[in-house]
């Protein structure tokens, strides 16, 4: 069976061959000087498969582009990495696929900052015969499914289950009534959706947890920050805070460092090594590692096996790991 990547190189090989033979019987020398070994040359030329990420503003995709790069070196491929400004950049990620449809990549692997509003722009890029691997933040399937978009491998961890286990690590200990509130991320993303679920299942599970306040501060460091401080002047009694992810983590503890508020626990999600520090010092109970380099690497591997013509999995969760001080 032909792979993709060799149909779609035929189809645009044709026109070259055709100009070849009308130049070769309207010259007496032969062919054109350079162009002989065209074929062979193209034979060799590198998939091209991009990587669509949210930002680079926050470590998790640092490490997910280090992954990727692993893949690329292993496997041969070119791989072109694109980013947002900002992980609410989403036009502006819709604006990166449709540039890449326009490079004829032969593939695309993207961790989408909204899970709708790139369905249709991805669409368009399968119609045009790349290859999409969805990473990180699931794309909605039913609009997925209205849509026309199908066949898009997804890679990523349980979130709903991650989220129950670091908030668990808050809420298990309690031993007197205590309020907790949610920091969530952008709340049209799956991922988010997820968390905040698994954080709601663990806080009902907990007798003594008393959820007082539930917020978005759109992943970002400051924004935490600043909603943290606006909880706390309306909530000045809670003792317990889940962050969606871990900038926003740290910026809620960097407020509440700077109001001497030693008492709060929080926790929070993706195992930055600016985390991982919290978390020895103790201004952080936990958080989460989902490996985001092995979701970079797989999504990297998936593209260049389809590329090849190999179905794969629909889904592949990569397990999760509670990161504790004890664990440290």
């Amino acid at each position: 069976m032909l792979s993709l990547l060799r149909i779609k190189r035929l189809f645009w090989l044709i026109p070259t061959l055709f100009s070849l033979v009308v130049l070769s019987a309207c010259s007496e020398s032969g062919p054109v000087a350079g162009k002989q070994n065209q074929p062979a040359a193209m034979a060799e030329e590198k998939e091209v498969i991009a990587l669509v990420m949210k930002t680079l503003t926050n470590p998790f995709f640092i490490e997910m582009e280090r992954g990727a790069r692993d893949a690329e070196r292993e496997l041969g491929v070119r791989l072109v990495v694109k980013t947002a400004a900002q992980e609410t950049s989403i036009q502006q990620q819709i604006g990166i696929v449709e540039d890449l449809i326009r490079d004829q990549v032969d593939a695309i692997v993207i961790a989408p900052g909204d899970s709708v509003e790139l369905v249709p722009v991805l669409k368009r890029a399968q119609d045009a015969g790349v290859v999409v691997i969805n990473i990180d933040n699931r794309l909605d399937q039913e609009f997925s499914r209205v849509s026309g978009l199908t066949d898009v491998p997804f890679i990523s961890v349980d979130n709903e289950q991650g989220a129950y286990t670091v908030v668990q690590a808050l809420t298990r200990p309690m031993t007197v009534p205590t309020q907790i509130a949610i920091l969530e991320g952008i709340r049209e993303a799956g991922n988010a959706i997820e968390r905040k679920n698994g954080a709601l299942r663990a806080i009902r599970s907990q007798p003594l947890a008393e959820l007082v306040a539930q917020e978005t501060a759109h992943w970002k460091i400051d924004e935490a920050y600043d909603v943290t401080r606006q909880m706390f002047e309306q909530h000045p009694q809670i003792k317990a805070l889940f962050c969606a992810n871990d900038m926003m983590a740290l910026g809620a503890v960097q407020y509440l460092q700077e109001t001497g508020r030693q008492d709060v626990k929080v926790a929070g999600y993706d195992a930055l090594e600016q985390a991982l520090t919290a978390v020895k010092e103790g201004s952080m109970v936990a958080t989460i590692d989902q490996q985001a380099a092995e979701q970079g690497y797989q999504g990297v591997l998936f593209a260049h096996r389809a590329l090849h013509g190999e179905r794969q999995p629909a889904v592949v969760l990569i397990d999760t790991r509670l990161v504790t001080a004890d664990s440290l």
